[in-house]
């Protein structure tokens, strides 16, 4: 990238790629480099690279796959490779067209150089994302095969038979209903995690870019807008010398700014904050006078300088904190508490305006909490929980409500609710029973349903929809598989909606050394309850034991 070599704090896509790679890969030794849209130089670099002694596994570059005059990557890289891996280019760009078609415009290539695996990625930071995501299985397997460890190799191909045997004693997550009575499958596809948080976040419409206008924002004001004191004092002309000076008047602050004049022996008492007299320009310090005379109503007449008065003394100039015209974000946190309480600071607006949000609890078997114990019930926890979780990521909810599993109760209360919310979280109702009414409900609200299957454990009828700017998340009703889904689902849509970069949206990804010595998991990806605890620098995590749940259990 031409730009990115003159200014490295410009890219966005070669920081992520490395975290990723950590995030992803255990201790993985990584170099990084930017280089200018210069061909020459280019294949230059990927050739010390790959066939030098240095002993690169991979090389991914991103940027400079496009159609401007200057994108050579891909001519770069053909000159290099000595093998063209043209199906894994084409699997990345398969995958890439699903997100957007703007990924036909990428030209990258794949291929292989001495031992070195070369993939060009385009220079988004979002397609950056969605590539690694995409490859960070086949990598492995890839290197393993590229250096001949027939150990690994082997060792991959066992796993994957396993994988299809555990697979064949599973349904297939493919299978939906054919319409016959003795069909009992689910009429929605099972679809990958990845791939459900991409719809979602494809389909969700966010409020602005907030990452470009944090950074092109500037301040409207200076602050202070005034010179302000910076000690409890004495106001007055630096020109005149030490001694005894006479008390004009008190400023306090938030008074307004004197405009007389005074002689070079008076003086204005000032606290700390309150604004300099026009004709003063420095303020001598309480402790640094005495006082000689007072008032017969006790205010101060006449007190000592003990220092010699210097232009600017502890004089807070206007714009010393901020400048007007300056940037109020220099760098980013996309804290609402950060970003109002700084615009606050220099009266603007509020801009993060929260999406209004409605929670629902579905089951003839729920009780409020607040209600008497009965011995056919259970306590509905999925609302408090949904609540706890909003505030504590500074969302906040307009109206909860748990409805019995009546057909028309929960036509009607979503109906208003959509009257009032951008968002509905329901949790319960969405799976296979007879009496699961949600789908059923929002097909005849005129919702698309964008999934209503998710290949994980737990959370596997996971349900998104929408209508216009109207979005419903359908969480399962076990409490474990709607806090799963919340974070994996509903906090970075919430986030996105709010304007937050992409790659922020999402909870971070932490490694950490498990403890425990065999785990039987499920051929879905498996979100399993551990505790964390830090030794030697070092996160370790243990699972907590039992992770079954039923999908009607609430507590």
């Amino acid at each position: 990238s031409d730009t990115c070599h003159q200014d490295s704090s410009k890219d966005r896509s070669g920081p992520r790629l490395a975290q990723l790679l950590k995030d992803n890969f255990s201790k993985p030794l990584i170099f990084t480099e930017i280089i200018p849209d210069e061909c020459v130089l280019i294949k230059h670099r990927l050739k010390q690279l790959s066939h030098g002694d240095v002993g690169v596994s991979a090389i991914f570059t991103t940027g400079g796959t496009g159609f401007a005059p200057r994108d050579v990557t891909p001519e770069a890289t053909k000159e290099v490779i000595d093998k063209d891996c043209p199906q894994l280019s084409m699997a990345i760009a398969l995958n890439s067209l699903k997100k957007t078609k703007f990924a036909a415009l990428s030209r990258g290539v794949c291929g292989i150089a001495g031992k070195t695996l070369i993939l060009n990625f385009p220079g988004s930071e979002k397609a950056v994302i969605e590539c690694f995501e995409y490859v960070k299985d086949l990598l492995p397997h890839a290197l393993h095969l590229l250096n001949n460890n027939s150990t690994m190799v082997l060792q991959a191909h066992k796993e994957l038979q396993e994988d299809q045997l555990a697979h064949l004693r599973h349904s297939c997550p493919h299978k939906t209903n054919t319409g016959a009575d003795t069909d009992r499958n689910s009429p929605f596809p099972m679809i990958q995690v990845n791939d459900a948080l991409h719809i979602i976040m494809e389909t969700i419409h966010p409020q602005k870019n907030l990452k470009k206008f944090l950074l092109e924002f500037e301040s409207p004001i200076d602050i202070p807008p005034f010179r302000a004191s910076i000690k409890d004092g004495y106001a007055m002309k630096s020109s005149g010398f030490s001694g005894s000076k006479k008390v004009l008047g008190y400023v306090a602050a938030g008074d307004p700014i004197i405009t007389t004049d005074l002689e070079e022996d008076e003086c204005f008492k000032i606290n700390t904050g309150a604004p300099l007299p026009e004709c003063t320009d420095c303020v001598i310090q309480v402790e640094d006078t005495k006082l000689l005379r007072s008032k017969k109503d006790g205010s101060e007449d006449l007190v000592e300088i003990l220092v010699e008065p210097k232009k600017d003394l502890d004089v807070r100039s206007s714009g010393y904190d901020l400048a007007k015209n300056s940037k109020l974000f220099p760098s980013l946190d996309f804290s609402p508490v950060v970003i109002n309480s700084l615009l606050a600071s220099v009266g603007e607006p509020i801009v993060l305006t929260k999406p209004s949000i409605a929670i629902v609890s579905t089951g003839n078997e729920l009780l409020n909490p607040q209600q008497p114990a009965q011995s056919n019930k259970i306590y509905d926890s999925n609302t408090t929980l949904l609540q706890e979780l909003l505030q504590y990521f500074n969302f906040s909810v307009q109206t909860t409500a748990v409805l019995s599993d009546d057909f028309e109760e929960v036509f009607e209360t979503l109906t208003q609710f959509f009257e009032k919310v951008d968002f509905v979280i329901s949790s319960g109702g969405v799976s296979m029973g007879d009496k699961d009414y949600i789908k059923p409900v929002l097909a005849k609200l005129g919702f698309q349903i964008h999934f209503g299957r998710v290949n994980m454990k737990p959370g596997k009828p996971m349900t998104f929809a929408s209508k216009g700017s109207k979005y419903f998340f359908g969480l399962p009703g076990n409490p474990v598989s709607a806090f799963a889904t919340f974070h994996l689902f509903v906090l970075p849509a919430l986030r996105w909606f709010n304007g937050w970069p992409y790659g922020k949206c999402m909870l971070p990804i932490i490694e950490v050394i498990l403890g425990n010595d065999r785990l039987l998991l499920d051929p879905r990806p498996e979100y399993m309850r551990a505790t964390i605890t830090s030794k030697s620098g070092r996160l370790h995590a243990l699972i907590t034991g039992n992770q079954v749940c039923r999908e009607k259990q609430k507590l």
